[in-house]
């Protein structure tokens, strides 16, 4: 390890792999309609915390922080319909939704707070949970992926209960971000 490297790191959720067979299924469909910077299926996640940048030798920390995390139940996930950030006129990113009960706010919360002694301040952002299916730049035709998006009668891709989040690093590569989880946190153990 080299002394002032860093990680880019992020807290989320895996996906199901039933909701993920569905998800590829409509992408497969949706990516000839578009030349955009499509997500891998295996980056597919839903983003509890986003911390950036960290410094290598101090990643044991951010695990041992996280280790204090609990709820006291498992986190109900749907994930159903598509969407556009910031808004459908101008959009940077394509999204599937996220439905889910309150645990996932509490989850959230808890994250945050457990970050707090680390000098990682809490998000003043109101949480939004998605799954980034491709990011948009400005000068893209999205006209074939808003039709077909439009011809779509099944928007739900199956539901699912989180009982474990994970650490992500992200590594920037000539193809994109590869995520790769560099620990499972179980929810609801016993501390």
């Amino acid at each position: 390890m080299v002394l002032g490297s860093f990680m880019r790191l992020f807290t989320g959720l895996s996906l199901a792999p039933s909701v993920i067979e569905k998800l590829s299924a409509v992408l497969e469909q949706l990516r000839r309609t578009a030349p955009i910077q499509w997500s891998p299926i295996d980056n597919l996640h839903i983003t509890c915390r986003f911390i950036g940048a960290w410094p290598e030798e101090r990643a044991d920390d951010i695990r041992a922080a996280l280790k204090t995390v609990t709820v006291a139940a498992p986190v109900p996930i749907a994930i159903s319909r598509f969407g556009f950030f910031p808004n459908p006129p101008h959009p940077h990113f394509l999204f599937a939704g996220v439905q889910a009960g309150p645990q996932l706010q509490t989850l959230v919360s808890a994250i945050d707070q457990a970050l707090l002694p680390l000098g990682l301040a809490a998000e003043t952002r109101p949480y939004s949970p998605h799954v980034t299916l491709a990011r948009i730049k400005a000068e893209d035709d999205i006209r074939a992926l808003r039709e077909r998006i439009a011809a779509i009668t099944d928007f739900d891709f199956g539901s699912f209960e989180a009982r474990e989040f994970h650490l992500y690093e992200s590594i920037l590569s000539a193809r994109g971000s590869v995520y790769t989880k560099q620990a499972t946190y179980d929810l609801m153990r016993e501390n």
